[in-house]
């Protein structure tokens, strides 16, 4: 007989996978300042050492997007396992730029083969609420990253050390590959379904789908090259910035695990507009904001960025379910490209500005907050333009296809 699908199994490793994945964003936060005291490197090169785990994501995304539904989703993970244990393996050991490059860019390309695998698992498991369980399922890349946190947090205080740190990735990662490795895997919606390859390369050149890539770019940047500099940039708020970066991705994850009641009182695009003008908020809040005040501004970003990755996902597949899982897997390649060329770039604006700052008299602390505030003031940009792209999908695009579905009935 043959063996049965577990869903409840799947979807739980499917989490453990994913906090595998967000744990490496808290960790690499906490990092950054650490790496650049202990191995030398400038902001520009920690940017350039983080963003590997973003284009790895994306490396893996190209590669297990049009590949999972020929090689099935379970090989697709037990490649996710061995990166991840090999990233974390040459991480511990580095001792330098291009080992931390190399062990970064395995961590992400693991990231993503777990992306490239799950998020057509979670769309193919629960094909009646989608957007609802991807959600749910994403609930634990915030979940992960406040987990994260509080673990740095606590063993930075009990003075433990940095290869520590990274070590706890490992807990997950075994338990996810432990669980994942004696189940039974469904076919992917397309294979299912019946639609060819071909259906699936040509529904992914259709107007309304690389618009989305193109939003992808914008939101992905602002939620993750945010979350993922916020420990240095809010360095001299005068409160622990990692406790920051933890109450935001708390947040995050409380509303993900009720997005259900949400998607179907706004419809996703009404949320995707939603989210663009309360994260352009937040991030102009953060930048005039310091003290404990500082947790209502991140609040306010919080509420934004809570509802972008998932819904963006399940706004394609739910709207265009022909682009598959080559479809999810571009969406997600596509944000984590954005965010590894705008590490960087953030960078390079807080280091010119505060060393502008110091040059011009200020003392360091305080340049760092200077520094910090105009690199969070320009990336309020990426939301402005959302909110008019956001709008335009909302209002006309969705106003366009209500009416084409209304005429079909009559």
């Amino acid at each position: 007989m043959d063996k049965q699908i577990n869903r409840n199994l799947l979807f739980l490793a499917s989490c453990l996978a994913l906090i595998s994945t967000s744990m490496s964003f808290a960790i690499r936060g906490d990092l950054m300042g650490v790496w650049g005291d202990v191995f030398s490197l400038t902001s520009e090169q920690v940017g350039w050492v983080t963003g590997t785990a973003f284009w790895g994501f994306t490396l893996a995304m190209v590669i297990g997007g049009p590949i999972v539904d020929i090689v099935g989703m379970k090989r697709i993970m037990g490649m996710a396992f061995v990166g991840h244990a090999a990233g974390i393996a040459l991480t511990i050991m580095a001792s330098g730029f291009w080992t931390l490059f190399l062990g970064t860019l395995l961590i992400g390309i693991a990231n993503g083969f777990v992306e490239a695998a799950c998020n057509p698992l979670v769309a193919g498991m629960y094909t009646d609420n989608k957007t609802k369980m991807l959600n749910r399922f994403h609930v634990w890349f915030p979940g992960g990253i406040a987990l994260g946190g509080v673990l740095m947090y606590l063993m930075s205080g009990a003075g433990l050390s940095w290869q520590l740190k990274v070590a706890t990735m490992a807990i997950p990662t075994i338990l996810y590959g432990v669980i994942f490795f004696g189940q039974k895997f469904p076919q992917t919606e397309r294979v299912a379904s019946g639609l060819t390859m071909s259906d699936m390369f040509k529904a992914c050149t259709r107007p309304l789908f690389l618009f989305m890539v193109g939003c992808m770019l914008l939101t992905a940047a602002t939620e993750l090259g945010t979350n993922q500099w916020i420990t240095s940039l809010l360095e001299n708020v005068g409160v622990a910035s990692i406790l920051v970066l933890v109450f935001i991705n708390v947040l995050m994850a409380s509303g993900r695990m009720f997005a259900g009641p949400i998607v179907h009182r706004f419809s996703e695009s009404g949320m995707l507009l939603f989210s663009a003008i309360f994260s352009g908020l937040g991030l102009y809040l953060m930048s005039i904001t310091s003290g404990y005040a500082i947790f209502a501004a991140a609040g306010v970003f919080a509420i934004g960025i809570t509802f972008f990755w998932p819904t963006m996902l399940g706004y394609v597949n739910t709207k265009m379910p022909e682009t598959g899982a080559l479809g999810l897997s571009i969406m997600g390649g596509a944000g984590m490209l954005s965010t590894s060329l705008i590490l960087p770039m953030m960078g390079k604006v807080y280091d010119g500005q505060v060393q502008a700052a110091i040059e011009s008299g200020v003392a360091e602390a305080q340049a760092g907050l200077v520094g910090g505030a105009t690199t969070l003031s320009y990336m309020v940009v990426l939301p402005i333009i959302l909110v008019a792209a956001f709008a335009y999908l909302h209002f006309v695009v969705g106003k366009n296809k209500t009416e084409v579905a209304e005429k079909a009935e009559a």
